[in-house]
């Protein structure tokens, strides 16, 4: 990035640690909330001697590694901080070169949205279960449910379950609109 003018770059150094912090802050407060509602889904235990399902599982999986994605987008978000501080420097030898720069911002882009796909994953195996719950509930008949199978029931952790998802993909999201946000700062 040796070619921009000084104050172009300084312009830019400040944009990376502005859009870093914003962008770290927003996927470490949702990515934990995310996380502190899958831990508190995993261990709470289910009313109605509900049995876990078979499927959600493979949900579950998704969701998690959705938010192992959204940890490595986090330390993508402290890198731009500290390519932001580089490129202040007034040692040119500390600064990255644009290429290594549009490097990091490209790993950033791809890693949300490889995120995005894990956690949506996640969310439409989640969402289908519920929806064949949701579906094969017995009639209601005389106000009586005749034959309730407690497995049939939709469980409110499976509403949190769906919520956590929900949550990874909009710290994804707030990550990859930095990350575009970025490139097309950087590539002007």
């Amino acid at each position: 990035m040796t070619e921009k003018s000084d104050s172009q770059l300084r312009a830019i150094a400040k944009l990376f640690r502005l859009t870093g912090w914003i962008t770290f802050w927003a996927q470490l407060v949702l990515g934990v909330i995310s996380g502190g509602i899958l831990l508190f889904a995993s261990i709470s235990p289910r009313t109605g001697n509900a049995a876990p399902n078979a499927g959600a599982g493979l949900g579950v999986f998704f969701a998690i590694s959705g938010l192992v994605a959204l940890g490595v987008g986090l330390f993508i978000a402290f890198r731009y901080i500290q390519i932001g501080r580089q490129l202040d420097s007034t040692n040119v030898n500390n600064r990255p070169r644009k290429l290594e720069t549009v490097q990091v911002v490209r790993l950033g882009l791809i890693v949300h949205l490889v995120g995005i796909l894990l956690t949506l994953v996640g969310a439409q195996a989640i969402v289908g279960i519920l929806l064949t719950k949701a579906l094969t509930l017995p009639q209601f008949t005389g106000g009586v449910y005749t034959q309730l199978d407690p497995s049939r029931v939709i469980q409110p952790l499976d509403i949190f379950v769906v919520q956590a998802n929900t949550n990874t993909v909009s710290a994804h999201f707030a990550g990859l609109i930095g990350s575009i946000w970025l490139l097309n700062r950087i590539t002007k």
